[in-house]
């Protein structure tokens, strides 16, 4: 499962993370694990997690280990169709583009 569309404009390593944290839903994942999960240095993933969570799109929990979690808001909801992009094939590239 990935993110909500409307959190799929942020960079990639970001996109990335809360793929993977939507994918792991009530478990959570550790910073070991993301990194596992994700292409990318340490550096990108923790400058990509800080990102999040000053952006309030994931949850840090402190215990026997920190967790990470991807806030509820950011989690599609399984019963809710997928949007499709507006406008066609085109209008998606040219907004790629920047055209």
């Amino acid at each position: 499962m990935a993110a909500k569309p409307e959190y799929r404009d942020r960079p990639d390593v970001e996109v990335a993370l809360l793929d993977a944290l939507v994918d792991r839903g009530d478990e959570g994942m550790t910073v070991l694990e993301l990194r596992a999960a994700v292409d990318a240095d340490i550096d990108a993933v923790e400058e990509a997690l800080a990102a999040l969570k000053d952006d309030s799109l994931i949850t840090v929990e402190s215990g026997e280990r920190v967790r990470v979690y991807a806030h509820d808001r950011v989690v599609p909801d399984p019963d809710e169709p997928a949007e499709a992009p507006p406008g066609g094939l085109v209008d998606t590239i040219r907004d790629r583009l920047g055209l």
